[in-house]
């Protein structure tokens, strides 16, 4: 970092000055035909990475380079003068130094959502009232066209290897329900508009949690939960906390993650006994059970999970609610693994491997096979496959495969001395950290 003196009127030329040092970087890489995401993907990173590389906030570690020089069409050597420029400039005006910062915009983006879930809180806890709504204006929203566009949302996240390009237009559609409860009038309107909220709100807390803000998907998760509770829409309710209870089980709190799921379980036999909710949260249930080390209550709530394949007719919505028992194997076998029982694990997973998965799906199966060569002590095993799930990270930057892998590390500790560990450790460590 480079501390610069200045007064006010020197501020603009300095900012400027570093802008163009920060933009050498991006300007090599847009010379060489790549967009932030193409170049993100083939160094294996998040493109946010690259966007922080380029910025100057942070800079590639060693073994990253000699991969990226060759991209670049640069020597080492050459690269590394490019990356030594300075990255952050100080400024002192009078006696209180302050960051000259150009602005991150996964930080606004964030500052932004943040703000927009403050305010749809504070809506859905005003009662109606006719000072609510302005004299005059009526809502031209048709609910279920809103429903209809929040469902091919659904749709199109299911598809999509990059979750996170869908942001915009579910950020345009968060702040399209927010104007429209502000308006809202009478019971069945606030809770018309409180289910699309709860349904909206819980798949941008899935674009956060694969971009690994857990912070962000849990205020995302709960407004969701709130919102479902406002409509009594028992179904829609159970899966919002099922979903927070993800993110407290990815976080290392099993026992939170119980609790959130034990009100989830309640809550869903309040609701539609033909859907799948009810089995959803026994699956996730039994990952809370083994996370603790409850072998009987995971196999009871595992158990309980199977009992889907009883249901008849269309079992889930296919947005909020997707559960249809064909994951049970690969979550059959992870809960096997956290219980530290290869012995039942192994079947389950190879079995799951052969399913069409999609990459998330594969890749979470791929760092469970690498815990269980862990386990073992086999370190051909936990390359192979921990190798594998690292290529599914960098080609589709979900955050809920990075969570996965770096949970390998205290397993990795326990490994054979072998000159590949650590160089997986590595590679594992430079995926971005959950938020």
């Amino acid at each position: 970092m480079i501390a610069v003196i200045c007064d006010d009127a020197d501020q603009t030329g300095i900012q400027e000055a570093l802008m163009v040092r920060r933009r050498g970087l991006a300007e090599r890489r847009v010379a060489r035909g790549y967009s932030q995401e193409e170049f993100a993907a083939l160094l294996g990173v998040a493109t946010s990475t690259v966007v922080r590389w380029e910025s100057g906030r942070s800079a590639p570690r060693p073994y990253q380079r000699p991969r990226m020089a060759e991209l670049l069409g640069m020597s080492r050597a050459d690269l590394d003068e490019l990356l030594s420029s300075a990255r952050t400039v100080v400024i002192t005006s009078g006696s209180s130094p302050f960051s000259a910062s150009l602005g991150d915009p996964g930080d606004m983006r964030r500052r932004d959502l943040l703000g927009l879930l403050t305010a749809t809180s504070a809506l859905l806890a005003l009662p109606d009232s006719p000072a609510s709504a302005s004299p005059g204006r009526t809502s031209a929203v048709v609910p279920e066209a809103e429903e209809a566009v929040i469902g091919h949302l659904w749709r199109v996240y299911g598809l999509a290897d990059d979750k996170h390009t869908l942001y915009p237009v579910v950020r345009r559609q968060l702040g399209s329900l927010a104007e429209e409860m502000e308006h809202a009038r009478g019971d069945t309107g606030h809770r018309h508009v409180s289910t699309r909220i709860a349904d909206l709100y819980q798949l941008a807390g899935e674009l956060f949690f694969d971009a690994r803000d857990n912070a962000l998907s849990a205020h995302c998760y709960a407004l969701a939960a709130s919102a479902a509770r406002e409509a009594r829409a028992y179904d829609l309710w159970a899966c919002a906390l099922t979903r927070h209870a993800y993110v407290e089980l990815y976080a290392g709190r099993a026992a939170s993650a119980a609790a959130l799921l034990s009100a989830a379980s309640r809550i869903a036999r309040r609701g539609d006994s033909a859907l799948s909710t009810r089995h959803w949260v026994s699956a996730v249930h039994a990952e809370a059970h083994a996370a603790l080390g409850d072998f009987d209550a995971c196999v009871r709530a595992l158990d309980a999970a199977e009992e889907v394949h009883a249901l008849s007719g269309p079992v889930h919505n296919g947005g909020w609610l997707r559960f249809d028992g064909s994951r049970l194997a690969e979550e059959r076998g992870a809960c096997y693994v956290a219980l530290g029982r290869p012995d039942l694990a192994e079947g389950a997973l190879t079995s799951a491997l052969t399913q069409h998965l999609g990459p998330r799906r594969r890749g979470a199966v791929l760092v469970d096979l690498a815990a269980l060569g862990a386990h073992r002590r086999d370190v051909d095993q936990v390359v192979h496959y921990a190798d594998e799930a690292l290529a599914v990270a960098g080609q589709t930057r979900s955050g809920y495969v990075s969570v996965k892998l770096h949970g390998l590390f205290p397993r990795l500790a326990g490994l054979p001395a072998d000159a590949r560990v650590p160089d997986l450790h590595q590679r594992i460590a430079a995926l971005p950290h959950p938020a």
